[in-house]
């Protein structure tokens, strides 16, 4: 049995987001999302009878009963870090199609305070050993300068090639309403000119932590078909995990995009020459060009060159990340992986105005 066309997102919702959101909890940001998505499906909250958030510090039963949604059928967690968006997108699909559940939202975020402090993995973490020795970082910066490092030294990948990638998400998020950049404007020199924060990352070739929230209705193909919306179904899916860091691997310039995307291409018909978009995961400028090598938008280390002579904006020959993706509109925890998802479906429901792609038929979105 396949997924392929059983399932389609009626409804989305995203909350601008923000470097920080004092005064608002996790849950708020949730509920306030949660009602967006739901009445763009056109459907009431009566409706939904599916939960699907990251299971961590937002267990179904606790946004169940905060949004006040009764009888819920169908509730679980999607516990994939960046990818838990995606992931819940794929699991939400399997539940209505298997008839768990007839309308199951999926919603993640973060409220962010940054007066309160931060975690880290500190040196006494699994990367401890081999990575923080060589000195400490914010977020993953010390692991993803490995790999960017790996890969310039391998296939002759170059910073000038990679800045493309911030500069032009940074166009795509100039004009929209939900970035935390909008209307701050980079140059490709400008990328170039930002402080090494770990070498050979640069300051904006990293993310940004932020507040924010977002929401995405599933439900089945045959209840799409009555929607008031454009219905996006989804198509394929795949999955796969790897060793959590760098370090471990023989061949850490390899994602396990290698693995699950040709799942993916196998389940829907479909393979990387028809894809007319893409929206990928880029807490890194390093991550977001290995994985589309490992998806077959580039031959595997020639991806330093598609960004250099490939028009990646929203106007380009090949849009990617249309919104700004993470880089560029911020991470608003999971909620930035998530975003991917949410844009993808606002383009192919051709609701991006300005931003709109030309061609909106085929999206690959990655976690």
């Amino acid at each position: 049995m396949s997924l392929r066309g059983e399932a389609a997102i009626i409804g989305i919702g995203e909350l601008p987001t923000q470097r920080s959101t004092p005064g608002r909890s996790m849950l708020g940001l949730l509920g306030d999302a949660a009602r967006i998505a739901i009445k763009d499906a056109h459907i009431r909250k009566e409706d939904v009878d599916g939960i699907v958030t990251e299971g961590g510090a937002t267990y179904p039963a606790s946004v169940a009963e905060y949004l006040g949604i009764r009888d819920v059928r169908f509730g679980t967690g999607s516990s994939m870090m960046g990818a838990s968006g995606a992931t819940g997108i794929a699991i939400a699909s399997m539940a209505v199609m298997n008839g768990l559940a007839n309308n199951v939202l999926v919603l993640m975020g973060v409220a962010r305070n940054p007066a309160l402090g931060g975690g880290g993995e500190g040196f006494g973490g699994p990367g401890g050993e081999f990575e923080m020795p060589y000195g400490t970082a914010a977020g993953a910066n010390t692991g993803y300068a490995m790999i960017y490092k790996k890969h310039m030294d391998q296939y002759g990948t170059t910073q000038e090639q990679l800045a493309h990638v911030a500069s032009n998400q940074r166009f795509n998020a100039l004009e929209n309403e939900n970035s935390a950049f909008k209307g701050q404007a980079i140059s490709h020199q400008d990328v170039l000119d930002s402080r090494y924060v770990n070498y050979p990352l640069r300051l904006l070739e990293c993310v940004m932590p932020c507040g924010g929230a977002a929401a995405a209705i599933v439900t089945t193909a045959e209840r799409a078909k009555a929607s008031l919306t454009n219905p996006v179904y989804v198509l394929g899916v795949g999955t796969a995990l790897d060793d959590f860091g760098a370090y471990p691997k023989p061949e850490f310039t390899t994602s396990p995009v290698a693995r699950s995307a040709p799942v993916a291409y196998a389940m829907s018909g479909y393979t990387p020459r028809d894809i007319q978009f893409a929206e990928f995961y880029d807490c890194y400028t390093i991550l977001e060009a290995m994985c589309l090598e490992d998806a077959g938008i580039a031959p595997k280390g020639e991806i330093g060159p598609f960004f250099a002579a490939t028009d990646t904006t929203y106007k380009g020959t090949f849009p990617i990340n249309t919104d700004g993706g993470q880089l560029s509109s911020g991470q608003p925890g999971l909620a930035g992986g998530f975003r991917h998802v949410i844009e993808g479906a606002r383009q192919i429901m051709g609701k991006a105005g300005v931003r709109q792609v030309a061609r909106k038929d085929l999206c690959l979105v990655n976690g």
